[in-house]
């Protein structure tokens, strides 16, 4: 289940950010979808909401190399048998990670297009990759939350 979540986070985010740079020339520009959803082309330079954003490339390799390494040790958990919610949860988490760290490197920039908003509210802009993470920390507690161990409780 981790590479499956991984494969489907990763791809769905890669391909969409390609389509989407590939439909709009210049950030900012973008479709009204519904009355409550945009696709607009934002360049993020930070972290979630832009923030870090003012610190240049010291901030776009550190936060590279920390989503890799936060990719790895999900794997790493994931590996060691967890759960099947669990393991995609973390796949899910993994494949956002490296999608948005893969974009720092590539561009200097995570890509962003998904724009919700509604009624002079905006949520920040984000994407696939930040769908995936979001969902796959839902995963991940509600399998802490509310999954059984495979294995039964323990008997004292």
């Amino acid at each position: 289940m981790l590479v499956v979540g991984f494969l489907l986070v990763f791809l769905a985010d890669q391909i969409t950010k390609q389509l989407a740079l590939a439909a709009f020339d210049m950030p900012g520009d973008g479709v009204v979808v519904t009355f409550f959803f945009n696709l607009t082309l934002v360049f993020n330079r930070g972290v979630s909401f832009g923030m870090l954003a003012q610190h240049g490339e010291l901030a776009r390799w550190g936060l590279a190399v920390m989503a890799t390494v936060v990719a790895v040790l999900l794997g790493r958990w994931a590996w060691k048998g967890e759960r099947p919610l669990t393991a995609l949860g973390l796949g899910f988490v993994a494949g956002g990670a490296i999608g948005n760290a893969l974009d720092r490197v590539r561009i200097g920039a995570v890509v962003d297009f998904l724009d919700v908003h509604y009624a002079g509210w905006h949520w920040p802009a984000f994407n696939i990759a930040d769908a995936g993470i979001t969902l796959g920390v839902i995963l991940l507690l509600v399998d802490g939350l509310f999954g059984r161990d495979p294995a039964g409780p323990e008997k004292t």
